[in-house]
């Protein structure tokens, strides 16, 4: 049985082997403060080695999604003090939250609804699928603070591309769900919850269709890939492809597709391949 960690910025709900996190911190606007991304740490190590945990939604309470960094604590507590050491940290911690959702094994969808500006936005680059509603709003607004994109820049390159990153970023431009899907941010949009439901619930589906162990190593692979030339992704990709035909997973899987059934770890999901 999964055990979950005890969080108080985040509300887990955990179904048929999917883990719903919502941000529950209305009243900073889901804002990436301590508390939210000290809970979000602990949860997304919690579950990393878990394959009984097949995917992730992260999701905002309030009809938010995130807000960004906690700018209270920025004015009031980082500029006040003037360590630079702690900002540096802080900043590093941040980097770490992007990380851990950016390489989780799962398959992790970001569900926005309202907004998601800033390090939210960042945050959401990192997720695997992004659906948002039409009038969601967005934009990376920290040059207008005076301040950089500065740990979410590869992440958001990552998605948009180099050119229209690098736009979005200097120019602090404001944009909704629609432009956002033809940016190629949201992967899918829909005008109301209802339908982004209906649109999350066919995505899980099909990825419990999916072997757990097939998907983390297919992650793996993925980012490996960006930082090899040409002969070591083909040694670091026969590596992964070897070490997955030699694995339970595809035993199960080549069985299954032989003996016309549905493997050990699709049993009971509603899609039929």
């Amino acid at each position: 049985m999964t055990t979950l960690p005890q969080t108080d910025a985040l509300d887990l709900d955990l179904t048929g082997g999917w883990l719903t996190i919502w941000f529950d911190q209305v009243d900073t606007r889901n804002a990436l403060t301590d508390a939210l991304r000290t809970d979000l740490q602990d949860v997304l190590v919690a579950v990393r080695d878990n394959r009984e945990v097949r995917g992730i939604t992260l999701r905002g309470k309030g009809g938010v999604f995130c807000a960004g960094g906690d700018l209270k604590t920025f004015q009031g507590g980082f500029q006040e003090r003037g360590d630079r050491s702690e900002i540096m940290e802080m900043s590093r911690d941040a980097a770490r939250i992007f990380d851990l959702v950016n390489e989780a094994p799962q398959v992790v969808i970001a569900f926005i609804e309202g907004a998601a500006m800033a390090g939210g936005f960042g945050l959401a680059c990192c997720a695997d699928v992004v659906i948002c509603e039409e009038d969601a709003r967005f934009a990376m607004t920290e040059t207008t603070l005076g301040l950089s994109p500065a740990q979410i820049a590869p992440f958001v390159i990552q998605k948009l591309g180099y050119a229209t990153a690098r736009r979005l970023m200097l120019t602090a431009a404001r944009f909704k769900g629609r432009e956002a899907f033809q940016l190629g941010f949201a992967d899918f949009i829909a005008p109301s919850t209802e339908e982004l439901q209906e649109i999350e619930q066919k995505l899980k589906s099909q990825v419990l269709t999916c072997a757990p162990g097939a998907v983390a190593g297919t992650k793996e692979l993925i980012h490996q890939l960006s930082n090899l030339n040409r002969q070591q992704a083909i040694e670091a990709a026969a590596e992964n492809f070897t070490d997955r035909m030699l694995s339970d997973e595809c035993r199960e899987g080549l069985a299954a597709f032989f003996e016309k059934r549905r493997p050990k770890w699709s049993e009971g999901n509603a899609d039929e391949r």
